[in-house]
């Protein structure tokens, strides 16, 4: 599977680029036939306590999902917004079995 980072108006660290492709790396496990992955990150305006924004594209064969969160920090919108696509995903699996 191919991962894109863009972090938008800013850097990705390093070791947040190796967090993102570890964990967006690990939906593979849930359905095979990912094609690839973008990962967008963007600080929201107004500065507020949740203001970190990363959504993430996921292509398949025969569609796509996405999924987009806002938390504190990267990681944590990261995290959450893996947890919702590994949902869709398997939505996704069972419903190709039930054909």
């Amino acid at each position: 599977m191919d991962i894109k980072i863009k972090a938008i108006h800013f850097d990705a660290t390093e070791k947040l680029e190796s967090f993102i492709l570890r964990k967006v790396s690990k939906l593979e496990h849930f359905y095979d036939g990912i094609l690839d992955a973008e990962v967008t990150l963007k600080v929201v305006k107004p500065e507020a306590a949740k203001n970190k924004s990363a959504g993430i594209r996921i292509k398949i064969k025969n569609g796509d999902c996405f999924a987009e969160k806002i938390c504190d920090t990267f990681e944590e919108a990261i995290d959450t917004g893996v947890e919702a696509l590994e949902k869709q995903l398997v939505k996704i699996k069972e419903k190709s079995r039930e054909k």
